[in-house]
């Protein structure tokens, strides 16, 4: 093969930029090519735009009620106050936060665990399996996604009082145990990403269904299973519509309790915001610590596929 110099005297410059977008060359289009300014300015943009909020709710929380009425900006550094207003939202007599931190941190993981699970295995069946109906099931079940969660809310509740389930979490988790959504998600990427061959081979070498889902399937669905994992331990975590429904301040989660800081006839921002923030440290922390296997699964099912 003729080097890219070479090229570019016989065929010039043109097809010498193309040779080098092949071979991964030094022009800047190979493998190698490395992200210019402008990538980086617009990810410092975009990391600006994103931690803005976050921060702008952290300056207030660490100011005080007087200073935000007067000043859009209370002040452009956070001080140590702010721990005042953490100790102040944590030990607020008005609700029990370490209560609704567990009920949080419990509702959003076994519904993360159990949607992952069900979705996977719903999307196996209506991906890889051949069954009468399959195609009108599937349509049913993303044809849900548009009915709106406000009109099943009155017989829910009829079903959650015939149980006696009012004011336990159960209330909160048994509706979120499957995701029509989630279903979608699984059936899509397992369409794609799991070959037919592999389910064979199983099958010839005398893996029963449940042995070919557990080995093959569940395997190959993990980059998508961590995304829709994550995506929902965060909606259940600021879930506040139907918990402030079910449940009471006693046993609420957290953002309902965050609702509760504020007063009938006077609110403290400050005491607001800095509850704000403690609700979304979680979030971040689980962030920090899953973020880099979950990109590395996504890169590694984008690789094999």
């Amino acid at each position: 093969m003729s080097s890219v110099p070479m090229t570019a005297q016989t065929a010039g410059k043109g097809a010498a930029r193309a040779a080098a977008r092949r071979s991964g060359g030094s022009t800047g289009f190979g493998a190698e090519r490395r992200p210019r300014w402008l990538t980086y300015t617009i990810l410092a943009v975009v990391v600006v735009v994103s931690i803005a909020p976050l921060y702008y709710t952290l300056l207030l929380g660490s100011s005080d009620q007087q200073t935000i009425s007067k000043h859009v900006i209370p002040q452009w550094l956070p001080d140590a106050s702010i721990f005042d207003r953490f100790s102040d939202v944590i030990n607020s007599g008005s609700f029990n936060f370490t209560k609704a931190l567990s009920n949080s941190i419990i509702i959003s993981v076994v519904t993360a665990f159990s949607v992952v699970l069900f979705s996977t295995l719903a999307g196996f069946a209506f991906a890889k399996l051949r069954f009468k109906g399959r195609r009108g099931l599937l349509v049913f079940v993303i044809a849900t996604t548009a009915v709106p969660t406000q009109l099943g809310v009155i017989p829910l509740w009829i079903i959650v009082t015939d149980l006696g389930w009012q004011n336990q979490i159960q209330a909160v988790i048994v509706p979120a145990l499957v995701s029509a959504f989630g279903v979608f998600w699984m059936t899509q990427y397992l369409e794609a990403a799991l070959p037919y061959e592999l389910i064979e081979a199983a099958r010839v070498d005398g893996a029963s269904m449940i042995r070919t889902f557990w080995s093959i399937a569940l395997p190959a669905a993990r980059p998508a299973a961590a995304m829709l994992a994550l995506f929902t331990f965060i909606q259940q975590w600021t879930n506040f519509f139907w918990p402030s429904i079910v449940l009471s301040q006693d046993n609420a989660t957290l953002p309902v309790v965050v609702k509760l800081l504020q007063g009938s006839f006077h609110t403290d921002f400050s005491l607001v915001m800095a509850g704000v923030f403690l609700t979304t440290v979680p979030l971040i922390i689980v962030f920090i610590l899953a973020g880099r296997q979950l990109v590395a699964g996504i890169m590694q099912g984008a690789v094999k596929g």
